[in-house]
């Protein structure tokens, strides 16, 4: 097999700092920007949330079976990833920037609505080719988690960026450096996260060229039978270590979501100094930059399995740390930021880990079901995101809408609301730990592919394709 350098490895990896700009800037930052900029009702947003993930689930599959069956000169997957990446620039770039739609407005309300689908249709169309490559580029363990972990260290790099630098970017570009986003009015917000959004975007497509230019695809089996959206749904359904994953991987991924989409609101509405967020999420990037040597150093004495369940304990007990603190006591930034430093490490390695799973997966779907679907398979690592993202959302706006969240939109203007911070104080520390211990039972009692079924899996699909190329040498 064709040895695959650092270099391309690298160059590969550096397309995951674009798609992270765009993805943390989406889950992180825009229902502030949505609900404090624009003054969008977090009733309607949860109405929305959901809606856009039941098109999600038409849509995803489908993206992922046309990647399966794309030929073309440049390859399989780095067509669509050029292509997604400049469509999710001009989407992200629209949606964070108002068209002169007066605040409240139904226009605006549809506006939003509109490109908050599309910003899931065109992240689909990069995503999903993009993490898709992985087996492509190797079959043993080892290459898999260095790949995978090259991947996700740039990953982190995205979302480090957006999470350090968005609420001291957001105030320079809108003309007001030195302010936190809690002293901004609404103008000031929509002007500051329209401009970042740009310069996040023209990111996105660079860093995609970078990728496509750097990579060459191999490995690749295409599939034989024509494509329908039911074919592709019971293709899914069978795969039952993929319904499996999908299960505890979203309820996992949720946990972290509702850390990185609440805190800004609690260091606006409960704590009163958004100042806050960036150190809190600075050493957050500290932890998820030492996660990449989780597994390089583990995978010399651990399994893939066992990595994972110490790296569920290290998030699991790193966000207990932060309940222990925020919730129970007076809240040490210091000390909150340590814990989160350490729940950063477990959920950085669990990511990486997740990302191998369904590499693993695929070949299972192969061993099982005799066809060979590795962008349909990857394609729901974008959908339980999404759907991961949407369970939080749920949650987060069912809370504000009950409690009664508003933000008046002057400076200084988080309307103090004892009930809404106690809301935002339980979601942003029990809820967490809670559902990472929930999808670490899941998967200890669930998922199967490792050991000697891991190495049988691996053993017949190599006969397969022997025999098969045999069969097409005589």
């Amino acid at each position: 097999m064709e040895k695959v350098s650092l270099r391309e490895k690298l160059g590969y990896g550096v397309g995951a700092v674009g798609l992270d700009l765009s993805y943390g800037l989406f889950y992180s930052y825009l229902s502030l920007y949505l609900t404090n900029a624009l003054k969008i009702s977090p009733l309607f947003l949860l109405i929305l949330a959901p809606l856009a993930r039941i098109w999600d689930g038409v849509n995803d599959p489908m993206m992922g079976a046309i990647v399966d069956r794309t030929k073309t000169k440049m390859g399989k997957y780095r067509p669509w990833i050029l292509t997604g990446a400049i469509l999710n620039g001009i989407v992200l770039s629209l949606l964070f920037n108002n068209p002169g739609f007066s605040l409240g407005s139904t226009g605006l309300y549809i506006y939003v609505a509109v490109f908050y689908v599309l910003w899931g249709m065109t992240n689909t169309l990069a995503d999903i080719p993009f993490w898709s490559m992985i087996p492509s580029f190797a079959t043993e363990e080892k290459d898999r988690n260095l790949v995978s972990t090259i991947a996700r260290t740039f990953s982190g790099l995205g979302q480090g960026i957006v999470s350090i630098l968005t609420s001291i970017l957001v105030a320079l570009l809108a003309g007001v450096a030195g302010s936190d986003l809690d002293e901004m009015d609404s103008g000031a917000l929509s002007s500051g996260f329209g401009k970042w959004s740009i310069i996040c975007a023209a990111a996105l497509v660079l860093f995609a060229c970078v990728s496509v230019i750097s990579t060459k695809e191999r490995n690749v089996v295409d599939p034989k039978e024509k494509f329908s959206f039911g074919t592709a749904v019971k293709m899914i359904a069978r795969n039952d270590q993929l319904t499996k994953f999908m299960l505890f991987a979203m309820i996992s991924n949720c946990g972290y979501y509702m850390t990185s989409g609440i805190s800004s609101y609690y260091f606006l509405q409960v704590k009163g100094d958004l100042t806050l967020q960036s150190k809190f999420n600075l050493l957050g990037s500290v932890g998820s930059v030492l996660s990449i040597l989780v597994i390089p150093v583990c995978s010399k004495f651990m399994t893939n399995r066992t990595i994972y369940r110490l790296s569920l304990t290290v998030a699991t007990v790193g966000y207990a740390g932060m309940a222990a603190v925020g919730y129970f006591t007076a809240a040490n930034p210091l000390v909150l930021g340590a814990c989160y430093l350490v729940a950063s490490i477990g959920i950085g390695s669990m990511f990486v880990n997740q990302t191998v799973m369904l590499a693993d997966i695929v070949d299972y779907g192969e061993y099982k079901l005799g066809t060979r679907n590795q962008s349909l398979t990857f394609s729901m690592k974008g959908f339980l995101q999404k759907m991961a993202y949407t369970l939080q959302s749920v949650i987060m706006y069912s809370a504000f809408v009950a409690t009664g969240y508003n933000f008046s939109g002057e400076t200084k203007a988080t309307v103090e609301n004892p009930a809404a911070n106690s809301a935002i104080t339980f979601m942003m520390f029990i809820v967490p730990p809670l559902m990472l211990i929930i999808s670490h039972i899941i998967f200890a009692r669930k998922y199967t592919i490792y050991g000697d079924f891991k190495r049988e899996v691996l053993d017949a699909i190599t006969r397969k394709r022997e025999e098969m190329n045999a069969e097409g040498e005589a």
